[in-house]
């Protein structure tokens, strides 16, 4: 299992998001996703979320939270993963263009519309209501979402 940091930045009622369009075989490819990426050996959490955040943005996180632990499990086309979830409202540094796709201010409100993971939208909702710290299990079978399962309760 692969451990990865995801990030949702917001700066009053927008949020950074990342259209994956410009890395080839990418798992996310046409998708908006928050900023993260894959533990270095020995990164905790924490470590690798600024450093991930650093490299893909420019930007230098000032104040961040995690939020959940999400476990995606697949039918053996993706390796499964735990991703810590964070997400950050506070910063230093201007925006530097990303080698893994293209990163856009968006509302809130519009991010609903955009490209996503199924199962993204889940843990939108828990952090845009601030939901307490939770756990939340997502198994896709190929791209299709077909179990959902939050601290323990089957929700989907």
């Amino acid at each position: 299992m692969l451990n990865t940091t995801l990030c949702y930045i917001t700066r009053g009622d927008q949020v950074l998001m990342l259209h994956r369009v410009k890395k080839k075989n990418d798992v996310n490819k046409d998708k908006w996703i928050g900023v993260g990426g894959k533990f270095l050996e020995d990164e905790s959490p924490d470590e690798c979320l600024l450093r991930e955040v650093r490299e893909e943005t420019g930007l230098k996180l000032t104040s961040w939270r995690c939020r959940g632990i999400v476990t995606f499990l697949t039918n053996g086309n993706f390796e499964g993963e735990y991703m810590y979830l964070f997400t950050a409202d506070s910063f230093t540094g201007q925006l530097a263009d990303c080698d893994e796709g293209e990163l856009a201010w968006v509302s809130r409100e519009f991010l609903d519309r955009l490209p996503k993971w199924e199962g993204d939208q889940i843990f939108l909702d828990l952090l845009w209501r601030d939901a307490p710290f939770f756990l939340l299990k997502l198994r896709y079978q190929d791209e299709k979402l077909v179990e959902a399962v939050l601290n323990g309760q089957r929700i989907r």
